[in-house]
């Protein structure tokens, strides 16, 4: 058998960590649970967990990472197959507004993460949010169609901040599909003033 690389090793056993994380995460949530047992579910030991995260608190961030990025590129793809630019942006605004509706996603992302990992707005990925909605908003502003007086920068916090705020509304409501037609309306109707 052929020695593997180092960093094919390191590489692996991280993915392993986060695939066992993110599954008891999503299962039982951050505080229940075990690191032991997801651990020895992976066939790893605590050691290798903070060997590569630190701790729990650090393997949490790096699934939320992992989500975050998948959920960017389900985003990417809403927006590219709109018809216009315009519409791509708001379906991708709603899209993630609509996630919060998945299981896994509120309950690692927008329950356990801010209660564990602090305030989403400070997390690593948000500022590429903001400067993403950014560069729509100026794109859409040269081709005239959101209003030349809105600052992009200005707007995409907002925005952000509000698409944020409903997710984790919508992940903690007891009612969560009455939830998210209410505040997917109540943004629609808010991104349309964002209009020429």
């Amino acid at each position: 058998m052929a020695h593997r690389p180092r960093k094919e090793m390191i590489a692996e056993t991280r993915a392993k960590l986060i695939a066992a994380g993110r599954e008891a995460f999503g299962k039982v949530g951050y505080a229940d649970a075990s690191m032991d047992d997801f651990t020895a579910a992976c066939g790893l030991t605590r050691g290798a967990l903070y060997h590569h995260f630190g701790d729990k608190k650090g393997l949490l961030e790096a699934v939320i990472m992992q989500i975050d990025a998948e959920m960017a590129q389900k985003l990417n793809g809403i927006s590219a197959s709109a018809p216009t630019r315009w519409q791509g942006f708001v379906d991708e605004n709603v899209a993630y507004v609509e996630m919060a509706l998945e299981p896994e996603i509120q309950r690692i992302v927008h329950c356990d993460g801010p209660a564990v990992l602090g305030d989403p707005s400070r997390w690593p990925n948000a500022s590429a949010c903001v400067s993403s909605i950014s560069r729509n908003l100026v794109r859409l502003r040269e081709d005239g169609v959101v209003r030349a007086d809105i600052d992009p920068e200005a707007a995409a916090r907002l925005l952000s901040g509000a698409s944020l705020y409903a997710a984790q509304w919508i992940a903690n409501s007891e009612d969560p599909e009455a939830t998210s037609r209410c505040a997917v309306t109540a943004f629609k109707a808010m991104m349309e003033g964002l209009r020429a």
